[in-house]
């Protein structure tokens, strides 16, 4: 029987280690798209539409470079502004679709449309593939309503299971049922280059370096390039997966020998597993105020301090150099943004949506699930036991920039 399949690309960009294409192998013809939805720029903390340069960027680059791959086996994608559930609608109305394949998504919007979409059209075969977890849900010794509460159990479950080996790349797929003109190419400037190819590059790079025998020593470098991986703004948007990380990561222990530095790799990965899993779990409740367990911060909002937090015009000169690296470049240290947030929580005292809004808009690297599950985390609502984790900047300054090498470098040593 022939069949007509609508590939919905969302946050699983790239090519390896995909499993969306072995549910539309045995297709006679498919349909890719992928989905420019407004909603998902609107920041209602924020009051603004837009994403930064920098993410916007690194985001189509990402898309043309898909675009490109796809091309080479005969496909082209479409990219389509508008609603997700009008523009799916349009698609499955005008192709005459049979099929919608598309990768389990985090985000509410994603999962709605998928949801109105089957009861738009009960005739639809649906398959949601699990593409940006290291693990299958049906993997998980637990079901998910029975989620541990914070990470290291979580871990401590999780972490010896077997982990299935990357799939390859397709070498074909079905003829495209409406056949474009390939994109043109994005112009490559900054360090951070969206796209599989950059990504599948920058982890042989990484890998062919002595960095991982040092990351846990280096890890917390506010701002070096070698110092820690640099892989999760291309995990972000899906240009790679956590497994194929890890695959390599194997590769390399089994030449330069494992040690402490290189589990923790894995031990960072498993944190990001922990968070899908965590905002899956909760749902809604992963950008609520009170975190999913009603627990209720000392917080609200003034537009003054949090405009200064957000120029880097606080009292606290390394606050200031990290949220003018963040505006200039899209990217912070996984140390820096613990203690931009720590200070907008716990010093400036406002409510840490605002902040994780801010980030959603900002980072390079954005994910829903490891950004607002970290918000969370840092203004004591959600996933740590210990609660409310504020940092001693002083002493977080005399520990990571004794000389003030990077508040310098970025002028941040400018008060109110």
């Amino acid at each position: 029987m022939s069949q007509s399949s609508l590939l919905w690309f969302t946050n699983s960009l790239r090519l390896d280690d995909n499993s969306l294409y072995n549910a539309v192998s045995e297709d006679t013809k498919l349909h890719c798209i992928y989905i420019y939805d407004q909603r998902t720029e609107l920041f209602f903390h924020l009051g603004e539409k837009h994403l930064s340069p920098h993410r916007a960027r690194f985001l189509e680059q990402t898309i043309s470079t898909l675009d490109q791959q796809l091309s080479s086996l005969g496909q082209c994608l479409h990219r389509i502004n508008g609603d997700y559930l009008e523009s799916l609608t349009h698609q499955v109305q005008q192709y005459s679709i049979d099929k919608i394949v598309t990768s389990r998504h985090v985000g509410g919007y994603e999962q709605q449309a998928i949801k109105a979409i089957a009861k738009r059209f009960p005739h639809l075969q649906i398959a949601v593939v699990e593409t940006a977890t290291i693990f299958q849900e049906s993997q998980l010794p637990f079901v998910l309503s029975d989620l541990d509460k914070s990470f290291t159990p979580f871990r401590k479950r999780v972490e010896d299971l077997v982990i299935d080996q990357p799939v390859t790349a397709p070498t074909s797929l079905p003829p495209p049922i409406h056949k474009i003109s390939l994109s043109k190419p994005v112009e490559l400037k900054a360090s951070f280059n969206g796209g599989e190819v950059a990504a599948l590059q920058h982890l042989e790079t990484y890998f062919n370096s002595t960095a991982p025998l040092t990351y846990k020593e280096t890890r917390n470098v506010l701002d070096d390039w070698q110092s820690s991986t640099k892989l999760s703004p291309w995990l972000a948007v899906g240009a790679i997966s956590a497994r194929r990380v890890i695959a390599r990561l194997s590769e390399y222990e089994l030449q330069n020998g494992a040690n402490e530095s290189t589990y923790w790799i894995k031990f960072e990965l498993l944190w990001r597993e922990y968070f899908q899993w965590y905002a899956l779990h909760w749902g809604d409740r992963l950008y609520a105020f009170k975190g999913p367990h009603n627990r209720n911060p000392l917080t609200s909002y003034d537009a003054e301090r949090f405009r200064a937090w957000r120029e880097g015009h606080t009292p606290y000169p390394i606050i200031n150099a990290a949220m003018k690296q963040l505006k200039a470049t899209g990217y912070i240290s996984n140390r820096a943004r613990q203690l931009v947030a720590s200070c907008l929580v716990h010093e400036l005292a406002i409510d840490w949506r605002y902040g994780a809004e801010y980030f959603e808009q900002q980072l390079l690297d954005f994910d829903i699930a490891s950004n607002w599950g970290n918000w969370q985390y840092l203004a004591g609502v959600g996933a740590d036991p210990r609660g409310h984790r504020q940092f001693n900047l002083e002493k977080q300054t005399q520990i990571h920039d004794p000389k003030h090498r990077f508040i310098k470098s970025w002028d941040g040593n400018k008060g109110f």
